[in-house]
């Protein structure tokens, strides 16, 4: 698989003296209590400062694969949030001990 290319260097607007260029970097975040890291990912880095700016199409791209109902339809999202209960129904069925 190859990398797409990253646009050229620009000056760094952190610190007025630094050049940012692209690089690919390993990613951290926090989803809840576990540690993602993202290795390759795209970031542009200055070369004196070190400022960090990462590609937000990329951010976007993790945010939405991160998310807990990604793959989900709506349609089940509302049955499981909204359970109909017809009427006669048990409430639980009770286990037999046979």
């Amino acid at each position: 698989m190859t990398k797409p290319k990253l646009p050229e260097t620009y000056p760094c607007s952190e610190c007025q003296a630094g050049v940012v260029r692209p690089q690919y970097i390993t990613y951290f975040t926090w989803l809840n209590d576990e540690l993602i890291t993202v290795p390759n990912f795209p970031a542009w880095i200055c070369d004196v400062c070190g400022k960090r700016e990462y590609d937000q199409r990329a951010i976007s791209w993790l945010t939405m694969l991160l998310n807990p109902n990604t793959g989900k339809s709506s349609e089940a999202k509302r049955r499981h949030q909204h359970p109909q209960h017809r009427s006669g129904d048990s409430a639980s069925p009770t286990p037999s001990n046979s």
